[in-house]
């Protein structure tokens, strides 16, 4: 009876009323013991209500029911479709909206519905690839910011692909602690790209030189972002990097000359077929012989065998590196040996000289400022202030 005259009185209310009175009606329906003659009404009323010409009525309603998941299903379902403002609390929070109904939404919603899909507690990883897949820039903000999303590396790479170029996109990726090595790895060659065209444009360099410098760049990156990489995701960044034809000579001989042997191993096994115990258990063999055969079988060029010999025992005098900037920086005595004696092996190649000349200019820089680094430490150290007080005490 009372939603019968709820009903009849409705019709002729002010919209504000109205809204206010759809409000309490939707909270008796999850909260009062109604009849089922009274459950039965009022459900009618509700589903009339959605075509109220005041989109305050809607909203309340969706207030209401966006938490629950003991509302009105159909009810849900048509305020997920309504206008933004309506839709909003619903798509973000309501359980009763299933994985399809989501993508669907995001297909076909705006770009306010689509950030509010991303913000939703354990979004599953079949809607966070949707966003990834078609979703805005925005929203894919969302997604990178949701940390209960469940994001597939394949999604990581496609918000890449689309929005890398956009530096809000790459901080808010970089600063993820589990970020794929591999999709690290493609940020840094998006924002190399970016710089070198924004040079490029500006008439500072010229497009050759620009590609150089960037290529030189996203090099230190890839041995920088190997460091700090294990296991299967070791193994993905070499897939990556040999997929992309960025699996080269000279880097390799990089990560070598750094004292990264896990990703100087790991190429070699990537690229010669043979398991990486195997590529390992030729490494340590002191005597070399089986070092020559397997960069053979890596399809390395033969100009470079004798740098990643000299390289190798080197790197066997250095020992270990045991920390990310050490496996990530080139080590100066091992770029000077290595060409030293290429300088004096009449078969070394032209290209090759220079790469390591260009090695060693680098080495030495970064060794300048590190010792710069450590003057200034210990200076900024020597001009504290001396409080007898505290010695004292």
């Amino acid at each position: 009876m009372i939603v019968r005259q709820f009903i009849s009185w409705i019709r002729t209310a002010p919209a504000g009323e109205r809204a206010e009175a759809t409000r309490a009606l939707a909270r008796a329906w999850l909260i009062s013991d109604l009849t089922e003659d009274d459950r039965i009404a009022a459900e009618g009323a509700l589903l009339m209500l959605l075509d109220d010409p005041s989109p305050l009525v809607r909203q309340a309603m969706a207030e209401v029911f966006a938490y629950s998941a003991e509302a009105p299903a159909t009810i849900v379902q048509a305020l997920s479709a309504d206008q933004p403002a309506i839709a909003l609390p619903v798509l973000e929070h309501s359980p009763l909206l299933i994985d399809a109904d989501l993508v669907d939404i995001v297909a076909t919603g705006s770009d306010e519905m689509q950030c509010a899909i991303a913000r939703r507690a354990n979004l599953p990883a079949s809607v966070a690839a949707a966003i990834a897949e078609v979703g805005s820039a925005a929203a894919a903000l969302e997604l990178i910011e949701n940390p209960y999303a469940g994001l597939a590396p394949f999604s990581w790479d496609r918000i890449v692909e689309r929005h890398g170029h956009l530096a809000a996109i790459r901080e808010s990726m970089l600063q993820l602690e589990d970020l794929p090595s591999a999709t690290r790895l493609a940020l840094v060659a998006k924002l190399s790209d970016t710089l070198a065209q924004f040079v490029v444009a500006r008439n500072w360099l010229g497009a050759d030189r620009a590609d150089r410098i960037a290529g030189e760049a996203k090099e230190r990156s890839t041995v920088n972002i190997a460091a700090r990489a294990f296991g299967d995701d070791m193994q993905n960044l070499i897939t990556h990097l040999r997929a992309t034809g960025q699996l080269t000579a000279g880097l390799i001989l990089r990560a070598l000359l750094s004292g990264n042997l896990d990703l100087f191993g790991a190429a070699l096994a990537e690229l010669s077929g043979l398991p990486y115990g195997r590529v390992s258990a030729l490494l340590n063999d002191r005597g070399g012989n089986g070092l020559q055969a397997l960069l053979r079988r890596a399809g390395l060029p033969e100009s470079t065998y004798a740098a990643f010999r000299v390289a190798l025992e080197a790197s066997h005098e250095v020992g270990y590196v045991d920390s990310g900037d050490g496996a990530a920086r080139l080590h100066r005595r091992m770029v000077e040996r290595v060409l030293t004696h290429c300088e004096t092996d009449h078969s070394a190649a032209e290209p090759l000289l220079v790469l390591l000349r260009r090695f060693a200019t680098e080495s030495a820089r970064e060794d300048a400022r590190m010792f710069c680094e450590e003057l200034a430490a210990e200076d900024a150290v020597a001009v504290l202030p001396y409080d007898d007080d505290l010695i004292a005490a």
